[in-house]
């Protein structure tokens, strides 16, 4: 099947729109890519919808400004999927699906709650292409974390390259998260804590800039290792996997920031997501021997370097660097994983989400 993937990640970037061919086992083929960056007033009503998603308790409820970023997601992510088409002289009849993750605003699990805006029946309707959504609601109907949901794609991606095992594939978005593949049946997978939500968060607030373009301001600063073990005493990074973490369950209101200098703060912050992923490593079966970095952390040169020192002598590649899509592959994950909902297979596992059996997932929307 062709199918376009659609990811709007907690980073609040921008939309990723990604073809791929796929039987929901194997990937057959990559397609072309686009990418749709939000506008800062667009991020600001995203930023607005997750400060008054906090208080919900219902996942189909839109209060307020939440009406207006559900129809802002649905919006921009048709632009990315027309895009996409038109510029690659795609017609639309010759996708057979499209995988709307949407644009969560509220993970908590342990209240079997998660919330992700997007319309997809508007989305199927506009673009004429059968939708799939809701890929998280019945994982956390049963008891799962509802996260991550990548990880039977990333074993499947991880076929096509050769790389000693076990390998991790680390995805560094607003929240980290890992895949552990050994080639056993099923993949093991966990967030590791905060990604570059923090950073971004920080950045933003001190200097106006959106990230720390290359990680240049945290390459000037000195990690502060008292604050960094004092945010990691908290039991979430002793927990083993599965687990995983609303965008804002470490934001700074949570975890009193000091008044760093710029250099320092995105310095430290970075090292806690460095020190985040190397805490998971006792928690698997064994350490990986190779890692590949993707999302918008791929980019950051520093922590690229960080990571490397931390995780060595395993080898750290980013996703580019062994042929893949560093900033697509999230998108392309949710096109296997739409295949994978047409063919009526599993998308979560006991060892990925702490489901109680493997779970389909996934709600279907026709034109």
């Amino acid at each position: 099947m062709r199918a376009i993937g659609l990811m709007s990640g907690t980073s609040l970037d921008g939309v990723d729109a990604a073809l791929i061919g796929t039987d929901g086992e194997r990937i057959e083929s990559f397609g072309p890519t686009f990418y749709r960056p939000y506008s800062e007033p667009e991020r600001a009503l995203l930023r607005r919808a997750l400060s008054e998603a906090v208080p919900l308790t219902e996942r189909t409820a839109r209060p307020g400004v939440l009406a207006e970023a559900e129809t802002l997601v649905t919006r921009t992510h048709a632009e990315a999927v027309e895009r996409l088409i038109s510029e690659n002289n795609i017609s639309p009849e010759d996708i057979d699906v499209v995988g709307f993750h949407g644009q969560t605003v509220l993970h908590r699990p342990q209240n079997k709650l998660t919330i992700q805006i997007g319309d997809g029946p508007s989305l199927a309707k506009r673009l004429g292409i059968q939708v799939v959504q809701n890929f998280r609601a019945a994982d956390v109907a049963a008891g799962g974390q509802g996260a991550p949901l990548v990880p039977v794609f990333h074993r499947a991606i991880v076929s096509t390259i050769e790389r000693p095992h076990p390998v991790a594939v680390l995805n560094i978005g607003g929240v980290a998260n890992v895949t552990f593949v050994d080639g056993g049946p099923d993949p093991i997978a966990s967030d590791t804590g905060p990604g570059n939500a923090l950073i971004d968060d920080f950045m933003r607030a001190r200097t106006g800039a959106p990230y720390d373009d290359n990680g240049d301001a945290a390459a000037g600063g000195k990690p502060d290792e008292a604050f960094i073990a004092r945010v990691l005493n908290d039991a979430f990074f002793d927990k083993p996997p599965p687990k995983s973490l609303d965008r804002n369950a470490f934001a700074f209101a949570n975890i009193g920031l000091p008044g760093f200098s710029v250099a320092d703060g995105a310095a430290t912050l970075s090292a806690l997501t460095v020190t985040a992923v190397a805490r998971i490593v006792p928690h698997l079966p064994e350490p990986p021997r190779a890692w590949i970095v993707a999302g918008g952390g791929a980019r950051n040169r520093t922590l690229m370097r960080m990571l490397a020192a931390r995780l060595a002598p395993a080898t750290v590649e980013t996703a580019e660097e062994v042929g893949w899509s560093a900033d697509a592959l999230e998108a392309q994950a949710f096109a296997f994983l739409a295949v994978r909902c047409l063919r009526d297979l599993p998308i979560t596992f006991p060892t990925t989400s702490g489901a109680p059996k493997p779970m389909r997932g996934g709600v279907v929307a026709r034109p």
